[in-house]
């Protein structure tokens, strides 16, 4: 158990970490950007500003670390109930906020600060309850219905960040969110790891839904950097990825909490979605980056001297 939250922390930690970083790095891509380039007509950003932006080192050191995060996230999610590590993880959220008062020059208010604090509160409550993780042995017709999941959710989200453009900030890290959630799950369940072999592993569709959900994860959550709130995107995030993946671990893979703490594990997941919720919603009150400049206004027509 200490080994797994050790990891789910440190995973934690480079999540955040990267996360402001990339979203330095989208800022910075869109201040040298003409006014109205790498704007859709819904107005958000298309694949070329989303590119350049993933070409700034920031954002290139921010993907490492996510790479990094993902590879201590997957440990974490088979030595843990999904409920707690992908809590844990999600608290990474803490860490965007705070590094984006010094990187990112955002002024978190009280409401903001007691919405983390409450993040806080729930995960040690979360620690305390939870007891050993369930098996990830499952049908391979779950693993099927995992990878189609993935697909519904991945096209979904780019199909609404077409459409609403600047307005699916929230929606595009819920979605982001929810991806991740789905990857969590499909290293719970792949086949292949224990005891390794390589046929049953590269034939699990499961693989297939955890290379899709990190990448389209990340993609959807470059995008919600790029036109919203740091903090309110990734607090989308942490609902999506949270949510899901718990309810998931409960009902079909057996985690459950210390016996006599159920209580204790239901109070501590509410309250740290319940605490992700609200600074989303507070969050997402701060100014727009201007990482998707509207279009410059044309020009009016240059009187002609009269002669």
């Amino acid at each position: 158990m200490l080994i797994g939250l050790l990891t789910a922390i440190a995973a934690s930690i480079c999540y955040g970490t990267g996360s402001v970083l990339q979203a330095v790095g989208s800022r910075r891509a869109a201040r040298s950007s003409p006014a109205a380039a790498g704007v859709t007509q819904h107005g958000g950003p298309d694949l070329a500003s989303t590119a350049k932006a993933a070409m700034t080192w920031e954002f290139i050191v921010g993907t490492v670390l996510d790479f990094v995060g993902f590879g201590l996230g997957a440990l974490a999610a088979r030595l843990l109930p999904l409920f707690l590590s992908q809590t844990v993880i999600s608290a990474n959220l803490v860490i965007t906020a705070v590094l984006s008062v010094k990187l990112l020059g955002i002024r978190l208010n009280r409401k903001e600060w007691t919405s983390i604090g409450v993040v806080c509160g729930a995960l040690v409550l979360l620690a305390t309850a939870a007891g050993a993780e369930g098996s990830g042995h499952t049908p391979i017709s779950t693993h099927w219905w995992l990878l189609a999941v993935t697909v519904v959710i991945i096209v979904g989200g780019t199909v609404a960040v077409r459409l609403l453009g600047a307005r699916a900030a929230i929606l595009a890290g819920l979605f982001s969110g929810l991806g991740f959630g789905a990857l969590g799950v499909g290293v719970r369940v792949l086949n292949g790891i224990d005891p390794f072999d390589l046929g049953a592993l590269l034939t699990d569709p499961a693989l297939y839904a955890i290379l899709l959900a990190g990448t389209g994860g990340m993609y959807l959550h470059t995008v919600a950097l790029q036109i919203g709130s740091v903090n309110g995107a990734t607090a989308a995030l942490v609902v999506g990825e949270t949510v899901l993946p718990g309810a998931i671990g409960v009902l079909w893979l057996g985690d459950a909490s210390r016996a006599g703490y159920a209580w204790l594990a239901i109070a501590g997941f509410v309250l740290a979605v319940a605490g992700a919720v609200a600074v989303a919603w507070f969050g997402q009150h701060e100014a727009a980056p201007a990482s998707v400049p509207a279009p410059a206004p044309e020009p009016e027509p240059e009187a002609v001297p009269v002669p």
